[in-house]
């Protein structure tokens, strides 16, 4: 089916607070709509909104046809204890919702007293599952699923349809949430982070699932070489500003207009605010003019000599008539309002003295986790190195991380961790903030030397306001949660940093400050990530490429 979603004078926020109004969107068969802002802009809340899954503060959203089936995938893999693989499949795709609502048409169909009008919900119901495609799904998963590496689990390996979501790995569930997107038979679809713990492979598939879409999408990424293969326009949503603005063309398009765009607000400021500037002075200058002509020809005239105060007085009207006419030109003014600075992330990464020369060495070192093996490895890390790791989901980058940091012990072979190793993470988990702690609290507890003072001021600077530092760590957002990990690194001193997956959650404002930072950052680095843009940006002298329990080294 084609569909078409159009969003009119749309407002979205919560409590007393609206983070966009007035918006209109069109979403068009083969639109694919990039949805970009800082953390805290309402993206998640306008896919909410256009799923239909909250009401907004103003504005309608509608369908043509209005049976149209949208799917909207949130960010986070939510994983309901004891639900299978297969059971979170087909709540992803819509295919469960299809299946009950159709067997709860069949029943009353049967029923003694039905009649037309249960026919008609019959036939809809019907209708609706089979467009779910949820007549083959039990076929479709595991060809699926073996097509992404998650290979049936009957023979104790891999996973399979009847695998519990909730003893899946971040990396395995992130794959499985793939597996329901390419499963799915959306007429449109809003995706939020999809890209978030896909390795490269898992990257690729997203694509080219995006660009084969017959149907409109409107998708979140941080990623930006993503971004850059699959939009066809970006709507920006301005915190700073207060606005928003739909940009024709792909993602780097959209950044050399949204330049031109800034740059043109700034020139024209500046030339309102130089004018207007210039003329007040004139203004001024005038007035003074006026009145000292006035006190000297006072002082001059005599009592008596009329002619001279009637000069005088014919003078000081002409000056006065002069400020009047700039007061007007004042005034004609198109008024431009200044610019909004942005908010932006701003830090540097603290030091501690510097580690000893060999930070980390693994010698014909094995680590062992049911029946996943790594190594065996031998490898050793200088202080100063700038090392990239990366391979597919599950193929051990994290165990190796966990081994190097000596936080698991080799089941053969030996590993050791230098003197004077300070080190600081953020790991893929985030679980640095979790818990029912409030994140304040959560905070100083990590760095007690920090006042309660000290420690909203830094979090402060990474948009962690006193809404945020009150609340429970666990009720933060990912990506809020990522920002109070990049305030804990300026906050403690580290010479050995290690970064896994950095960039899921993070908007790309931040994701570019934390680029900036890296590149200032002399300590030692292990950077674990799929974003092809920061392995790119970032300066690295070692490559490692983890597979199937395997190091190399380019």
């Amino acid at each position: 089916m084609t569909a078409t979603l159009v969003a009119k004078g749309l407002a979205g926020g919560y409590a007393a607070r609206t983070l966009f109004d007035s918006l209109d969107l069109t979403v068009a068969p083969g639109d694919v709509i990039g949805l970009v802002g800082v953390n805290g802009a309402g993206k998640s809340t306008l896919l909410r909104l256009l799923a239909g899954v909250d009401e907004p503060l103003a504005g309608t959203v509608s369908l043509a046809p209005t049976d149209a089936f949208v799917g909207w995938l949130p960010q986070e893999h939510e994983r309901v204890e004891g639900e299978t693989v297969a059971g979170y499949i087909g709540r992803r795709t819509g295919c469960a919702e299809a299946t009950a609502t159709m067997d709860a048409a069949a029943a009353a169909l049967g029923a003694p007293d039905a009649g037309d009008a249960a026919a008609d919900r019959y036939s809809a119901a019907l209708d609706r599952w089979l467009a779910a495609g949820a007549a083959d799904l039990d076929d479709r998963i595991p060809v699926v699923l073996a097509d992404l590496g998650l290979e049936d689990a009957a023979d104790g390996d891999g996973v399979g349809p009847d695998s519990l979501m909730t003893a899946l790995s971040g990396g395995q569930a992130a794959r499985v949430g793939l597996a329901a997107l390419l499963l799915s038979r959306f007429d449109i679809v809003l995706l939020d982070e999809p890209t978030n713990d896909l390795d490269l492979d898992g990257l690729d598939r997203l694509e080219g699932f995006v660009r084969g879409l017959r149907g409109g999408a409107v998708l979140v990424s941080h990623d930006r070489e993503f971004l850059a293969r699959s939009v066809t326009a970006v709507l920006e949503l301005d915190l700073a500003q207060s606005s928003h603005r739909l940009f024709g063309g792909g993602y780097d398009s959209f950044l050399e207009e949204r330049e031109i765009a800034k740059q043109h607000k700034r020139d024209a400021y500046e030339e309102y605010a130089s004018t207007k500037a210039d003329l007040v002075s004139r203004a001024r200058t005038q007035r003074e003019w006026s009145s000292q002509g006035v006190r000297n020809a006072m002082k001059k005239a005599p009592d008596n000599d009329k002619i001279r105060r009637k000069a005088a007085s014919e003078s000081s009207e002409k000056q006065a008539q002069k400020v009047r006419q700039m007061e007007s030109r004042i005034a004609r003014l198109d008024e431009v309002e200044e610019p909004r600075k942005e908010w932006q992330l701003e830090f540097t990464i603290g030091s501690a003295p510097r580690s000893s020369a060999v930070v980390a060495t693994l010698s014909d070192a094995t680590f062992t986790q049911g029946e996943f093996t790594l190594g065996p490895v031998s490898l050793q890390v200088d202080g100063g190195d700038r090392i990239g790791i990366t391979g597919p989901n599950g193929a051990g980058k994290s165990t190796l991380l966990r081994a190097l940091l000596g936080r698991q012990t080799p089941t053969t072979g030996t590993a050791s961790l230098g003197s004077s190793v300070a080190i600081g993470e953020i790991d893929q988990a985030r679980a640095a903030f979790t818990g029912d702690q409030p994140l304040a609290a959560a905070f100083e507890a990590i760095v007690p030397e920090y006042t309660t003072a000290d420690v909203r001021t830094l979090l402060a600077k990474f948009g962690l306001k006193a809404d945020h530092v009150g609340r429970p760590a666990n009720a933060l957002s990912p990506g809020e949660r990522t920002r109070a990990g990049l305030a804990l690194l300026q906050a403690r001193g580290v010479n050995v940093l290690v970064l896994d997956e950095p960039t899921n959650h993070l908007d790309l404002v931040a994701i570019e400050q934390l680029e900036q930072a890296l590149d200032s950052y002399d300590g030692t680095l292990l950077l674990v990530t799929h974003d092809r843009r920061m392995l790119e940006t970032v300066r690295l002298d070692r490559q490692w490429r983890v597979e199937a329990g395997r190091l190399t080294e380019a």
